[in-house]
């Protein structure tokens, strides 16, 4: 937080020297001018609580905006001592569901005062609440942030938070473990938490034994009358393993066709060892790249920041309920797979499976299974505490970094699969190629890359529904949702008739996804089509896709071995194999040419088309 301070307010110092103005506010920023009168100051209360029921936040007091258009620019107001006694009444001005006043001094690190040009500027720093604090209320009113403005929580939202801290109050996080008391913890542990937890303000003495940190230790949740919890034995238990079971492993395998799994290791311990090994164990074992770039610099084949957190969200979200372990499973060039004891809750599960365009989209939700052990990670950096899981997978799928990211559920299990990128990589190319003069009548001009890749994420959703797999639902927290609106009104995309206003489904036109056109090339070509061979009306699909939406109507052979390849193989690895199926296209191609099914065109008459005519040429 102090790092992102400094870099606003050198901005802020900037941008008003020169006289300008930039958007500087985000969902956990806000810029204001010291209140002069109670409204004002109402205004702020409504923001502090917004952060508290979010992901927390920043606020300077100091500034204010002024002018409009282009002669809008940030002004200077500076601090007004006499604003003191309002900010430290924050922890004290909220109330809970049943109007019980609340003490949150936990939650306002000590505000500080920065010199800034000829005056003071107020950095006053809210942190988000724990998720079975949730939601507090101000003047009756609970209210989140969203973007750069306050609103109200729905009483939907309120009712779904009660009955989600109501799971809480029975976490597997906080049950004692048998017969495990307080000589079952580990002191050097537990005083690396407390280091890491008076960063960058000191809120709690190192302990010099045990029996000194026993309040601290019921205090956090890792002692519960006396005895440890799931969540004391995680984070700072001598021997987890002897007390936790399997609930304290990873096993990770690297998974090689025909071959017995290699690099086969079982990782056991804390919490905080678990994370950093698991992610070395997967890191040692993607296959890395060499980037032109850089001078060369190493590129794995999924970024770092995306195994980073998927492996903390793993062992954060899991149900410690469950005694089985994590499994990591790493096929190398195709997948990364995490399956981890637990699943979604039901409310987040959009799952219809019996209709015609089967369904199954999970919804994102920022809300930790474990939220005290969220919490210790959190102060370790190692979880953000807004959902950055899914947010980050999303993201960085619609970045063009990853694939798309999907789940299967077993029993008592839940499996993500991590697909290395891009998402808009060779084969979607060929295939939105075989569209674009489609795609283009209907946004009257080429699409641009970022609805490029929204439409090739609902797309690949689709396909993977189909086979069983679960996909993320795109909403407007973790989408490019201006290109939704785009697409959505060309007809490209359409809300699915399971949609809700708060969770609409987005689903491609169904004429992007017809790869078969059986009806359509038996009019043209009657019985012969049936005494074709596989390959042969494969190739005809794609001709006859490529003549009805594409703006290039010649298909070569080498076209349609790519598209066909990339259909049913993926990406082009092994030339060799490649160059041997290419053959057999050609070979087809021949075939059909010499049935006269398929007739040469385009320049140099190079490419080939369907002949429309090769039953009336027939009957004459």
């Amino acid at each position: 937080m102090h790092d992102l301070t400094d870099n606003v307010l050198t901005k802020l110092s900037t941008l008003i020297a020169e006289r300008r103005y930039e958007s500087l506010e985000t969902d956990t920023l806000e810029i204001k001018p010291v209140p002069s009168d109670g409204v004002s100051w109402r205004e702020r209360y409504k923001s502090v609580n917004a952060f508290l029921n979010s992901r927390g936040g920043i606020m300077l007091l100091g500034f204010k905006e002024e002018g409009q258009g282009a002669e809008k620019h940030w002004v200077f107001t500076g601090w007004r001592e006499e604003a003191e006694s309002k900010v430290k009444d924050f922890p004290k001005l909220f109330h809970d569901r049943k109007k019980v006043a609340l003490d949150l001094r936990e939650a306002f690190p000590p505000m500080e005062l920065r010199p800034f040009m000829d005056g003071q500027v107020a950095v006053i720093y809210v942190d988000e609440l724990p998720a079975d604090q949730k939601f507090v209320f101000y003047n009756n009113t609970a209210w989140k942030r969203v973007l750069t403005g306050d609103h109200r929580i729905t009483d939907d939202e309120i009712e779904r938070q009660e009955e989600y801290r109501q799971e809480l109050w029975n976490a597997r996080e906080l049950h004692p473990i048998p017969n495990a008391a307080l000589d079952d913890l580990d002191l050097d542990p537990l005083n690396d938490y407390i280091q890491q937890l008076n960063r960058p303000v000191k809120v709690e003495t190192i302990k010099a034994d045990m029996a000194s940190a026993r309040g601290f230790l019921e205090r956090k949740g890792f002692l519960k009358d006396g005895v440890v919890t799931t969540l004391g034995m995680l984070v700072c238990g001598k021997h987890p393993e002897d007390r936790m079971g399997f609930r304290c492993h990873v096993h990770g395998y690297v998974d090689v066709p025909q071959q017995v799994a290699q690099d086969k290791q079982d990782l056991i311990g804390n919490i905080l060892p678990l994370l950093e090994h698991s992610l070395a164990y997967i890191l040692r074992n993607v296959q890395v790249g060499v980037s032109i770039e850089n001078g060369g610099k190493a590129m794995p084949q999924y970024p770092e920041e995306v195994l980073r957190e998927t492996v903390n969200n793993a062992l954060a979200h899991r149900d410690y309920s469950i005694n089985k372990q994590a499994i990591i499973s790493i096929k190398p060039g195709c997948s990364i797979s995490i399956r981890n004891p637990g699943g979604f809750r039901k409310h987040l599960l959009l799952e219809y499976p019996d209709d015609l365009t089967p369904l199954r989209r999970i919804i994102p939700e920022a809300k930790a299974r474990n939220p005290k052990l969220a919490d210790v990670l959190r102060v370790y950096r190692k979880w953000e505490g807004k959902g950055i899981g899914m947010a980050t997978l999303v993201n960085l799928c619609l970045e063009n970094r990853i694939d798309l990211p999907t789940y299967r559920f077993y029993s008592e299990e839940v499996c993500l699969f991590l697909n290395p990128g891009p998402l808009l990589g060779d084969r979607m190319k060929t295939y939105l190629a075989s569209f674009d003069a489609y795609i283009e009548k209907k946004l009257g001009g080429a699409p641009t890359n970022e609805q490029k890749l929204v439409l090739v994420y609902l797309i690949k959703s689709e396909w993977e529904n189909r086979k069983h797999h679960y996909t993320i639902l795109l909403t407007p927290d973790n989408n490019h949702f201006e290109q939704l609106l785009a697409l959505e009104r060309t007809g490209l995309i359409f809300k699915h008739e399971r949609s809700t206003p708060l969770y609409p489904v987005y689903m491609a036109d169904q004429v992007l996804m017809r790869e078969d056109y059986r009806p359509e090339l038996e009019s043209l070509f009657g019985a012969t089509l049936a005494a074709l061979d596989e390959l042969p009306r494969k190739c005809l699909n794609v001709i006859y896709r490529y003549g009805r939406y594409s703006s290039t109507p010649a298909v070569t052979a080498k076209m349609a071995a790519f598209t066909v390849w990339h259909e049913e193989k993926g990406n082009v690895q092994n030339i060799k194999e490649f160059d041997g199926f290419y053959r057999k296209v050609r070979s087809a191609f021949n075939k059909l040419e010499k049935a006269e099914l398929i007739v040469r065109t385009g320049q140099h008459a190079r490419g080939f088309s369907l002949n429309e005519e090769y039953l009336q040429n027939r009957f004459l």
